[in-house]
């Protein structure tokens, strides 16, 4: 694909729907430009998924991917039939334990194609394979699938391990740990995932408590495939306490900060009360950054999403989980998270992440510095009706760093109601896509793209559908607000 300068040249139009974002094969976002094709997309509409060149990889299938699934399909599958390639056979086990525990289907089983061994489940089986392959992150990542396809050579694996620990150093650097408290995964769920994992063997038989509205996949990876998980959104010191005393959870989970509100919850408080009742906290820092916070004294666990600002290219699939040096639980997760380790980080993203990844905190501070001016031009705007930014949450100001920001995530509500939402989202002239942390501006009505089937719920619990998400990027801040004033005046 030719390389498309984002920052000047973005994927805004209606003739640029199903376009891969960035112009990459291994494009973790993908343009819906208009209002409507969020719409169509979420409703599945066969003239909008046939736009397609990407998609979110969690979401479905990258289109290598999708390529070995088919011919794993036209080699061992029936005519109903779906394939979900994995990287290995012990992550494709797990998944087809999920949809056996799930299902009466016997039409369930793994073959190996191409040196990736791929799950295929019947019609019956599908929804569950999805779940496991949407919640759990450790799906075949796009570049094994283009080695396994012979389109992409294979690196040597001594270049692949030497990239991982480059980055396990740099991840420590960041956090002020040691690089062995580091571990890398497919993704930012697949982190989570060892996470859960380990918790389920030092506290079983026990469901998780998230704390804050979440990003979706945080509330339904417990939920759906650890058996469960509570979500509790009050404010109340008391309510939550009893809250906690009755479930007794197997850990609290929280995001700093969370996903779209932006807000974060007392993290030394929280800490206090849960360890106190000996319950271990596992924090995401993938919006705030390491960069920008320190939550090891803190969270026991930390996980991220290093496909977001840390890469900043949107088009490697990434992510890490630290023990924190401060947790009474270090030794024995220590122990527990290497054997929880379902996949590790391929070479070939490895390679691509520790290359892109060099300039993480000169990045990451521009885009602390963008977005805060995005937000202070919008929050002066007469037609924007609220700016969720983390500058206005105490919480996150007291995990910042000295010199910190705030990230590069901003959410906010128009006034006018959905047909001004329409109107600005139309004609606002950035990409416009799930995911974030790109080094280019991207936009979406998040609530749309993570709760479509649920909008009543979110908005029972504060988040309105109207609202739109940006990812700030590197642009000129002046030229950037130019675009936003001119769609707020449409």
């Amino acid at each position: 694909m030719k390389e498309r300068n984002l920052l000047l040249d973005p994927y805004w139009e209606a003739k640029d729907i199903g376009k891969a974002i960035p112009n990459s094969p291994h494009a973790v976002s993908v343009a819906l430009p208009r209002w409507r094709d969020v719409i169509a997309y979420e409703e599945k509409d066969p003239e909008c998924m046939q736009c397609l060149e990407s998609i979110y990889p969690r979401f479905g299938l990258n289109p290598l991917v999708a390529e070995i699934a088919l011919k794993a399909l036209n080699l061992y599958g029936e005519k109903t039939s779906t394939c979900w390639p994995y990287p290995n056979r012990k992550t494709a086990k797990k998944a087809k334990e999920f949809c056996v525990n799930q299902s009466n289907s016997s039409s369930i089983y793994i073959k190996e194609v191409s040196g990736l061994h791929c799950l295929i489940v019947d019609r019956e089986s599908n929804s569950f394979a999805k779940a496991f392959w949407q919640h759990t992150g450790l799906g075949a990542s796009s570049r094994q699938a283009a080695i396994a396809l012979n389109k992409q050579k294979a690196p040597l694996e001594t270049h692949g391990e030497n990239a991982r620990e480059s980055l396990r150093t740099r991840l420590a650097q960041i956090y002020g740990c040691e690089s062995n408290s580091v571990h890398l995964y497919p993704s930012g769920m697949a982190a989570l995932t060892a996470a859960l994992e380990a918790l389920t063997t030092l506290r079983p038989k026990q469901s998780s408590l998230q704390l804050g509205f979440p990003y979706v996949d945080v509330l339904k990876l417990p939920e759906v495939i650890f058996g469960g998980s509570a979500l509790v959104i009050t404010k109340d010191n008391h309510k939550l306490i009893e809250k906690i005393d009755k479930e007794n959870p197997s850990a609290l989970i929280v995001e700093l900060p969370s996903n779209p509100m932006l807000q974060c919850v007392d993290l030394a408080h929280i800490s206090k009360i849960a360890h106190d009742r000996g319950i271990p906290v596992i924090a995401d820092d993938t919006i705030g950054s390491p960069v920008n916070i320190d939550a090891l004294p803190y969270a026991d666990l930390i996980f991220s999403s290093l496909t977001k600002s840390f890469a900043g290219r949107g088009d490697i699939l990434a992510g890490s989980l630290v023990i924190s040096p401060e947790s009474q639980w270090e030794k024995t997760f220590k122990e527990l998270i290497p054997n929880c380790s379902n996949a590790s980080l391929s070479d070939s993203d490895a390679i691509a992440l520790e290359e892109v990844s060099r300039d993480v905190n000169f990045r990451v501070v521009q885009l602390n510095k963008s977005c805060l001016a995005l937000k202070n031009h919008l929050e002066d705007h007469p037609g924007i009706a609220q700016v969720l930014h983390p500058a206005n949450c105490k919480n996150f100001q007291s995990l910042m760093r000295p010199k910190a920001g705030f990230g590069c995530l901003l959410s906010f509500e128009l006034k006018g109601g959905l047909e001004k939402a329409k109107r600005f989202y139309d004609s606002l002239q950035v990409c416009k896509g799930p995911s974030l942390g790109t080094n280019f501006t991207l936009a979406c009505p998040y609530v749309l793209l993570a709760h479509y089937e649920e909008l009543e719920w979110a908005e029972k619990c504060g988040v309105p559908r109207n609202l739109l998400r940006v990812s700030v990027g590197l642009e000129n801040t002046e030229e950037l607000w130019g675009r936003f004033k001119k769609a707020l005046n449409t």
